[in-house]
């Protein structure tokens, strides 16, 4: 295994100005839960590697009603499974958090590290790219706002410049008679990648069975997280039935990019895609229309080994 040497910021100009002079050859650790995997794999051999985990002001979480939810970078996966504001507000968030690995590797592991590791099977971005997360940058040229759904460019690839940092997710308040559910596929539940992960967001027009609005994201079914913008249209602005979602469930299929690996074949993923955006937007319609899901319950749904 390569050398390195390890340097610790203790300020976001400090950490800004680390990446600045090192380029390419530093990569920041928090959790560090995927940088030690890949280091011993030589997969990643940095020259530096600069520690931001002690950067307090990156690990906080608040939620207004007015503003919505703001997770800093360093927020630990861990932490959004039983936050009160996360659980009542954005349970698809917290179900597909407590769907990410072992508690031990949840209360390392951060919000921002998962974003910017840029896994198309990251646990978290389905839903947070469901409920429309915008990113906060800060770099040598001060700070930039990305939508979620711009910030990816593929696997492992990421829209950030030189000596940037994600600082904070944002997302916006949830509307009323909104519901939401992420369920994620893999062979030996939560201790393993995801052969692919869906979460929906819907919400219905005041007392009737209307749509609207509606998201649904997709992942590990493409280079990077995906909107299933087909889907989407078919329900947008309609009386939502159950024929309706099986066939928005289908038109879902339509927007992979699947491919063959070791956790699963392209035509077994685009099946998938379909049976989980189906069980997804259905226990949301059903959350927006006024039936609460209990939380243990939506961890139970939110990672399924078979069908």
């Amino acid at each position: 295994m390569a050398r390195f040497e390890y340097l610790e910021a203790r300020t976001l100009r400090q950490a800004i100005s680390l990446l600045e002079r090192y380029g390419n050859q530093a990569r920041i650790v928090a959790g560090s839960t995927d940088f030690l995997v890949r280091w011993r794999q030589g997969v990643w051999q940095p020259k530096y590697v600069v520690n931001v985990g002690n950067i307090t002001s990156l690990g906080r979480i608040s939620y207004s009603p007015r503003l919505g939810l703001r997770l800093g970078a360093l927020v630990r996966v861990g932490d959004l499974v039983d936050h009160p504001q996360v659980r009542g507000n954005y349970p698809a968030l917290s179900a597909a958090a407590a769907s990410f690995a072992g508690v031990q590797v949840r209360n390392l592991a951060t919000v921002g590290g998962n974003v910017c590791n840029a896994s198309p099977a990251g646990d978290t971005l389905p839903a947070l790219l469901a409920f429309d997360a915008q990113c906060k940058v800060s770099g040598p040229d001060g700070e930039r706002s990305i939508p979620l759904n711009e910030f990816f460019t593929g696997p492992g690839r990421t829209v950030l410049k030189a000596g940037e940092i994600l600082t904070e997710l944002r997302l916006p308040p949830p509307l009323p008679n909104t519901g939401s559910l992420y369920i994620k596929h893999s062979p030996r539940g939560a201790m393993d990648i995801a052969t692919l992960g869906v979460a929906s967001v819907m919400t219905l027009e005041g007392s009737s069975l209307v749509c609207r609005n509606v998201r649904i994201a997709l992942g590990a079914v493409a280079p990077t997280p995906i909107r299933g913008s087909s889907a989407e249209s078919l329900l947008w602005g309609r009386e939502v039935t159950s024929e309706l979602i099986a066939s928005a469930a289908q038109a879902a299929k339509g927007d992979t990019k699947a491919i063959d690996d070791v956790r699963g074949s392209a035509e077994h993923r685009q099946e998938m895609v379909a049976v989980l955006t189906q069980r997804t937007l259905e226990r949301s319609w059903d959350m927006a229309k006024g039936n609460p899901i209990s939380f243990e319950r939506q961890r139970e749904l939110a990672v399924q080994t078979a069908f």
